[in-house]
């Protein structure tokens, strides 16, 4: 399956959502969701982020992928991640049954712990030239990826 993951900055700042875990301790995680068929990379990304927070979002990039599939219940996935600017609206918790809530914080103090996608993909970026740090990678990932054309 494949999974999309968002990274929404707001002035330095990563939106992250208190992902509510049956089976052990809650984690952090973007807002992202299922590809649907038929759906792009960046529509996907815009619809999980306005039906889980209420926000809009723009210049939407593609920062990279998860290179190892994790399990989530009995669906194995693979995750595209993309990242975003902030466009417009207030914070909401759309849907309690998946999420506590929605913070932002600063790229330099994420919270723990992080889903496991989030953790697999900031170990995969960790000590590539010219990045020196996971927060690091992150804002200097997005600030020199291409804005995809049309968002």
């Amino acid at each position: 399956m494949i999974g999309i993951g968002v990274l929404v900055w707001r002035d330095r700042q990563l939106l992250l959502g208190s992902r509510i875990n049956q089976q052990s301790e809650n984690c952090w995680q973007f807002p992202g969701g299922h590809l649907e068929p038929g759906e792009s990379i960046t529509r996907c990304a815009q619809r999980e982020v306005m039906e889980e927070t209420g926000l809009k979002i723009n210049a939407l990039r593609h920062l990279g992928f998860i290179d190892k599939p994790f399990l989530v219940g009995q669906r194995q996935y693979i995750t595209l991640l993309v990242s975003s600017d902030y466009e417009s609206g207030e914070v909401q918790t759309r849907e309690p049954d998946k999420c506590e809530s929605w913070s932002w914080f600063d790229y330099r103090q994420l919270p723990s712990p992080l889903f496991e996608p989030i953790t697999i993909f900031l170990s995969q970026q960790s000590g590539s030239p010219p990045f020196n740090s996971r927060q690091d990678d992150l804002y200097a990932l997005h600030r020199a990826s291409q804005v995809i054309a049309g968002t």
